[in-house]
């Protein structure tokens, strides 16, 4: 066990010693100024960082300012005067600067001198990933640039003055090679690699491929060789996001990166339908840009394109195709829509007339003539098919095919395609439209043609007409009689966890809390337990005598160590009730008075238990857990995770999932060496499993348990109960830092295979 650094108390005399400060003598170059001349720009925000530097310490000019470290900058270095009036005490008019300066140096701690004296000897020996270090924000170093002099800026109503007395001392100390890194402020990005407006497209262009803001600084090294450093992160598969950091080195590597995203922003700007540019971090902490499994790369972006443009004229030429055939379709049902329309109207015609003419002997004869005899109707359908044919178009070529295309040509061709889209979506949604009205229409006639042979039997009206011939209308297609396309994309809702987690766990607790008992759910919460693998076991008849009795040794050792093993007689009379059922406690900021889950209650766990009986307590256990899986189904499809380092899923074992990403990932991080395995399985509505939702981990007697899923992310599936068929392979990176509290800390690049199910519902086979 490491000793705490015991802080040592120092007085005036001895922090002037530690620093090299003799009041009586001091030192000549601070007794110097020269003017700065330093304008203040009218636009910069003092908290963003744009350039660090390896500052020689000799260059770096003091002054001394009565404001504070948050005030404006204008303030600031309109107060402020050379350090040499704050060390005058002979003269009247400084003694009172004279006094804050003993002030400062009666405040400072000498443990915080060491601490930064301690991060520069680190920050001279290596940049952070992240460039930003801990104690950046203490630095108020500016740089004047009509005289190329830096300065410093010391508030005296600040609370920490180290950095202002480590200064001191190295400049006392008076090494000509000694430099500090530190952000410089009050310094625009300089326009050798980029543009000011550039810089902005950049952060821009970053946004948009990885949901997260860049920081962008330009880095000097001690040779002030510049290069451009870009820190962010990213996502690199769902919601898993990674840091990563891009390194420009010279003006080439700038424009290719410049390019690359401007050409990609482009495209996904523009044509979002066919272009989304995925990331992934590489073996160097950089990222790359992927679409569907091509890697972007500029020195190949050119092929790209022209592949692309080579792949949507195609695309064109069949869109074009199947646009003109489904305006035949179209025109052939309208003219169907025609002609019954026409039949219709002449049926409800003959009853207007039969009604009028029924009133007079004369009018019955009239009718007779005109209607008694039957005439052949040929059916409508049929006779369509002999209608003429609608003329056809002749297909001109819209895109000259050549060897090299350009972006503004691919987005040409594709605003081309989307309009066919577009056009062929509009189409189809009418050729169902008229599908359903001539069905209609055909009931319709028939249904007047019934009605009308029953006329001369019958007195009714022509509103009973109506009502009749309408009885049978049809409100929507069926599915096999709806049109498709197969150039048009369908759209299917997909689980995200960020959005729709919440409602999921609502709608999965109230239906557990109707479907299981008390018993099933005391068997799942058994699962969200260490008990998890020794249940399997004995599920699997994996387990001996001796893992029993290890096992249960265990968890007596768990128990006392809690306090929470008692005497036999007690535990059996009281159970749970023994602990303050009362006790008000919190879900998600949402009071309830209801007693967590133990798992000692549940196997009857007490100082007699013999190893027989706690496994005839897990047997039950098993048997619930099986009841309560067959009554709880999913309510949706969703995507459900789990961390492997390198076994397999045994499907025989209860097997428990998250259905948040991020968390597995997070295992896997934590595992040794640098490859995992996560997987997936795309669960669909109606599967058997049960959510590890709030009743899942509290008795809910007093009807006050909160409604959700609150406690764990995770879900109970039984693998026995669906079908697997691997849908993909795939590979990402994310980069780790070995000590996430340490600046300086070593990076490590984790690969994660990634192997994706889709899965099915298990039909039941029937036994003869």
């Amino acid at each position: 066990m490491s000793k705490k650094k015991v802080k040592r108390e120092y007085d005036i005399e001895e922090k002037l010693e530690y620093i090299g400060l003799d009041l009586d003598n001091i030192p000549d170059k601070f007794m110097e100024f020269e003017p700065l001349e330093f304008r203040i720009p009218k636009f910069y925000d003092e908290k963003q960082y744009k350039q660090y530097r390896y500052v020689p310490v000799n260059d770096i000019q003091i002054l001394i300012t009565p404001t504070n470290r948050s005030d404006d900058l204008k303030l600031k270095y309109k107060k402020a005067q050379p350090f040499f009036e704050y060390l005058d005490s002979e003269h009247e008019e400084n003694i009172e600067n004279y006094t804050t300066f003993l002030r400062m140096l009666k405040d400072v701690n000498v443990d915080d001198i060491e601490k930064i004296e301690e991060e520069q000897e680190k920050l001279n020996q290596k940049i952070p990933f992240k460039i930003k270090f801990e104690g950046n924000y203490l630095w108020q170093i500016y740089y004047s640039e009509h005289t190329n002099k830096y300065f410093m800026l010391v508030p005296t109503e600040d609370s920490d003055y180290s950095t202002f007395f480590y200064l001191i001392k190295k400049q006392i100390e008076n090494n000509a090679n000694d430099k500090i890194f530190v952000p410089v402020r009050n310094l625009n990005y300089s326009t050798k690699y980029f543009k000011k407006s550039e810089f902005e497209d950049i952060s821009n262009y970053l946004w948009l491929f990885t949901k997260d803001w860049p920081f962008i600084y330009e880095v000097y090294n001690k040779k002030n060789e510049m290069s451009l450093i870009i820190i962010g992160e990213t996502e690199v598969y769902e919601n898993i996001k990674s840091p990563y950091r891009i390194k420009i080195r010279n003006e080439k590597e700038a424009r290719q990166l410049y390019r690359k995203l401007k050409a990609m922003f482009i495209l996904q700007t523009e044509l979002p339908e066919y272009y989304t540019f995925k990331t992934n971090i590489n073996r160097k902490g950089s990222i790359d840009f992927y679409h569907g499994d091509n890697i972007i790369e500029y020195e190949n972006m050119s092929q790209w394109i022209n592949e692309e443009c080579k792949m949507g004229i195609p695309k064109n030429e069949v869109a074009e195709e199947v646009i003109e055939e489904s305006n035949n379709k179209l025109e052939k049902l309208k003219n169907i829509a025609k002609k019954q329309e026409e039949e219709y109207l002449a049926k409800e015609k003959q009853i207007t007339t039969f009604l009028e003419c029924k009133k007079s002997f004369f009018g019955k004869f009239k009718y007779y003539f005109k209607y008694g005899k039957k005439k052949n109707k040929e059916i409508v359908e049929e006779k369509l098919e002999e209608e003429e044919n609608v003329p056809q178009k002749h297909k001109t070529k819209e895109f000259h095919k050549k060897d090299n295309y350009t972006i503004e040509e691919l987005i040409e061709i594709y605003k081309k395609y989307e309009e066919k889209e577009n056009l062929l979506k509009n189409i189809v949604m009418d050729i169902n439209a008229l599908k359903l009205k001539n069905k209609n229409t055909k009931k319709k006639i028939e249904n007047a043609t019934a009605f009308i042979k029953e006329i001369d039997n019958h007195k009714k009206s022509i509103f009973e007409f109506w009502k009749y011939s309408n009885k049978d209308e049809v409100a929507t297609l069926t599915e096999g009689e709806t049109e498709e396309v197969n150039i048009i994309k369908k759209i299917t809702k997909t689980f995200n966890y960020k959005d729709d987690f919440e409602e999921f766990g609502k709608t999965m607790d109230k239906v557990q809390r109707k479907a299981l008992n008390k018993n099933e759910t005391d068997g799942v919460f058994l699962t969200t337990t260490n008990i998890l693998d020794i249940l399997n076991s004995v599920k699997n008849n994996e387990v001996s005598k001796k893992d029993i009795e290890q096992n249960l040794k265990e968890l007596k050792e768990e128990a006392e160590d809690e306090n929470i093993l008692m005497e036999n007689e007690d535990f059996n009379i009281f159970g749970g009730a023994l602990k303050e059922s009362t006790k008000v406690s919190k879900i998600a900021n949402k009071k309830h008075r209801e007693t967590q889950k133990n798992k000692f209650n549940i196997l009857d766990i007490d100082k007699t238990t013999k190893p027989l009986g706690y496994k005839l307590s897990l047997e039950q256990a098993i048997e619930q857990i099986k009841k309560a899986i067959s009554k709880v189904v999913v309510s949706e499809d969703l995507p459900v995770y789990k961390a492997m380092e390198n076994e397999k899923i045994i499907p025989t074992y209860f097997n428990v999932f998250n259905i948040n990403p991020e968390e597995e990932v997070k295992k896997l991080l934590e595992l040794e060496g640098n490859k995992a395995k996560l997987y997936k399985f795309n669960l669909i509505r109606g599967i058997n499993a049960v959510s590890f939702t709030n009743c899942i981990f509290y008795d809910n007697q007093n009807k006050t348990l909160p409604v959700g899923q609150d406690i764990s992310n995770k879900i109970l599936i039984d693998m026995t109960k669906m079908k697997l068929k691997l849908k993909e392979k795939k590979v990402f990176k994310v980069l780790e830092f070995e000590d996430e509290q340490n600046d300086f800390s070593n990076v490590k690049i984790k690969t994660i295979m990634l192997v994706e199910y889709n899965t099915e519902i298990k039909q039941k086979t029937n036994k003869n």
